[in-house]
């Protein structure tokens, strides 16, 4: 059964190479729960020299809503986390997250975002930041769908 309301891409984006077998587990695992509500995907963003190799998230979805995580972004609780995705379904708009990699973001990414967050105000492995996120993308997607999982 498809309980999907619109047709709402999620894309969670991370910079580097992902390294802990079991926290990459635990970030696809939500990604794939949340596949029943929306058509879900995380990604590698390849690093090269100089950075991002040839990525550009504002080229590749221009029309979507670009949240990108950072320590200096805005921190909002799970309900601002649900509203952020209730609003990209009624508007139908793709969301594109993006989770920097040991160096952070690209500085020019930052002023185009949509949004800046911050996941917590405590630093943690970026693999962690990812099973985070993917949970809170499940977590919203449940919660407006009267699932009981967030309580």
């Amino acid at each position: 059964m498809c309980l999907q309301k619109n047709l709402v891409r999620v894309l969670l984006y991370y910079i580097g190479k992902p390294r802990n077998s079991q926290a990459n587990a635990m970030a696809e695992e939500y990604i794939k729960r949340s596949g029943r509500y929306a058509k879900c995907e995380m990604r590698e963003i390849r690093l090269d020299k100089n950075g991002p190799d040839r990525f550009d998230p504002f080229l590749k979805h221009p029309d979507a809503t670009k949240v990108l995580l950072d320590p200096a972004g805005k921190s909002i609780d799970t309900l601002g986390f649900v509203a952020l995705v209730k609003k990209a379904e009624e508007d139908a708009r793709d969301l594109v997250f993006v989770i920097g990699g040991s160096d952070g973001l690209p500085p020019e990414w930052k002023p185009r975002a949509n949004a800046l967050l911050a996941l917590s105000p405590l630093t943690m492995p970026h693999e962690l930041a990812r099973v985070v996120l993917a949970e809170q993308i499940y977590r919203a997607f449940t919660w407006l769908r009267g699932h009981p999982y967030p309580r």
